[in-house]
């Protein structure tokens, strides 16, 4: 998920700015990214409950071909909607009833209007038929779009990458990540020798005239939309099951014929042990439902719910080179833990609005220094997240823009994890962190938030004021600083910062000593710690991501 200017800057950096299409610079807010990012009553008037998507692939003109049902629960009373389809897509027609409904496009918006209102709280449903060529990713994740390539023999291998682009770059949908659908229908139809795999369960598939084959794919939970996903090529699988907090979880894995003696193998090294450590420290994997799939792609990865797109070439590392040059980002396979940890950032627990997505990557971006931990010990964990820091750029804050389906800044990866480490620090309790962890998977279990919500609960949970800490490093780019004079044999301490009357406990200690807590704010005050001068006093900036200035 990143910027691609800064991967193809610099691979070996390997930045979260060189993870997905989201983060390239973008111009002027424009009336398209209003309707794309806005809540607008012409989409809260209804609840979307289910979609059975039934589309046919035609790799040979790069083409699609289909429909979507829309079942929905009227929130109001309503005779207009709004649903979303790239422009360079074809809406044949929006059936209701029987009766083809009038519609009307602005940029990637489609309004449609009802005969009669469709009353508050009534269940009601319509079917929009579609065809075209979606966008063809070049370089995806990180352009996004489908991607049409071959495998080592040959043979047609098709993909989707969408996360930011928008999953109505190829689908009809609400696409708005406030509005999870509850369950759905995935129907695909692949040509002649090939399969499809997508989310949830394979319930189904028919064989049809002229030798494709389709492939009903069911899904239990609710799916945000880009997570839904299209998988196309000469697949195999192997099984197996894990013994999880809720039971026996299935895994799946499709994987190219050529990779599946080195795919049994590495992703035995890894899957399980992931799941182990993942389901510690956040609580059980959400989708026990529709079990977990690693799923072979012609992309780097993707988070795709409960059929995780991989891509990593079989190796450790990200694409075999560690993002916190510390070493231990070579002892597992990143796609494997980053994408997973998706599961439940992201997956489970989304952020209502995009410019949130923080709440995505700051906590699966720390699940690689918890799986760290898990593995090898806290301190290598904390030496991980450490490492983390040279690709921060505190170029801007990791929040963006509401309403516009904008992002923040890329430093929402590797400075968010380092926050959440630091909330760990002045929590002081490892046991008590992990069960406010896993309690966050429990309040907010296949719901949407907003940051307003993760950092209430945290507050509560911690019994601390943490707001004015997140507000700090989530909308402002530069970082706090801990200013430390002497005077008239007194050592003083304030914080500089942009948030008003910050107040965040930091350790301190006089050197050689032990960490205690000081509580500085913006105006100086004394540091009461015997023995302690500037020249002696040392600040914990393993732990803190701060700034410290001794005058």
């Amino acid at each position: 998920m990143l910027r691609l200017l800064l991967f193809l800057a610099s691979l070996f950096c390997l930045t979260p700015a060189a993870l997905a299409q989201l983060l390239q610079a973008k111009p002027d807010f424009t009336r398209a990214d209003s309707l794309r990012g806005t809540l607008t009553p012409l989409r809260t008037c209804y609840d979307i409950n289910y979609y059975h998507l039934d589309v046919r692939l035609n790799i040979d003109d790069r083409s699609l071909s289909g429909s979507n049902l829309f079942r929905f629960t009227a929130t109001e009373d309503f005779t207009r909607l709004q649903f979303d389809l790239f422009a360079n897509l074809t809406v044949e027609k929006v059936v209701y009833k029987g009766q083809n409904l009038p519609f009307t496009r602005e940029a990637n918006a489609v309004f449609v209007t009802f005969a009669q209102p469709i009353r508050k709280g009534s269940r009601d449903e319509f079917t929009v038929f579609y065809s075209g060529k979606p966008r063809v990713a070049e370089r995806a994740p990180w352009d996004g779009g489908l991607v049409f390539t071959t495998d080592a023999n040959g043979k047609p291998w098709v993909a989707t990458a969408v996360q930011g682009l928008g999953a109505s770059a190829w689908w009809p949908n609400k696409d708005h990540q406030a509005d999870e659908v509850d369950s759905m229908l995935i129907s695909v139809t692949a040509p002649k020798g090939l399969m499809n795999v997508s989310n949830g369960r394979l319930r189904k598939t028919t064989k049809l005239k002229g030798g494709a084959t389709r492939f009903d794919w069911a899904v239990r939970n609710p799916i945000n939309n880009y997570d839904v996903a299209l998988n196309v090529g000469d697949y195999t699988k192997f099984t197996d099951s894990y013994d999880g907090e809720k039971g026996k979880l299935s895994l799946e894995y499709w994987v190219l014929r050529e990779n599946l003696a080195k795919a049994k193998t590495h992703f035995a090294a890894n899957v399980k042990p992931m799941l182990k450590s993942l389901e510690s420290w956040f609580g059980p994997y959400p989708f026990y439902e529709d079990g977990y799939k690693l799923v072979d792609a012609p992309h780097l990865g993707m988070e795709h719910q409960s059929a995780v797109a991989y891509g990593n070439k079989y190796q450790n590392g990200y694409l075999g080179n560690d993002r916190s040059a510390t070493g231990w980002g070579l002892k597992w396979d990143f796609i494997i833990i980053h994408e997973s940890g998706h599961e439940w950032f992201g997956n489970n627990i989304t952020s209502k609005d995009i410019a949130d997505m923080w709440i995505h990557e700051s906590f699966t971006t720390y699940s690689e220094a918890l799986f760290t931990e898990s593995q090898f010990g806290k301190p290598a964990g904390q030496e991980y997240l450490h490492g983390q820091r040279r690709n921060i750029q505190n170029d801007g804050p990791i929040i963006g823009p509401y309403g516009v389906n904008r992002e923040g800044s890329g430093d929402m990866y590797d400075k968010g994890s380092n926050l959440l480490n630091m909330v760990r620090t002045i929590v002081n309790d490892d046991q008590k962190w992990r069960q406010m962890l896993r309690g966050l998977g429990q309040q907010f279990y296949h719901q949407t938030v907003t940051t307003e919500q993760i950092v209430g609960y945290l507050n509560q949970q911690s019994g601390l004021n943490l707001t004015k800490v997140f507000d700090q490093y989530l909308r402002h780019g530069s970082i706090p600083t801990l200013e430390i004079r002497q005077e008239n044999n007194q050592l003083l301490a304030r914080w500089v910062s942009d948030v008003p009357d910050f107040d965040m406990p930091v350790r301190v200690r006089v050197k050689g000593g032990q960490y205690g807590f000081i509580r500085p704010t913006t105006r100086f005050q004394v540091i009461e710690m015997p023995g302690a001068t500037k020249d002696n006093l040392e600040v914990d900036t393993f732990n803190y991501y701060i700034g410290v200035l001794v005058d």
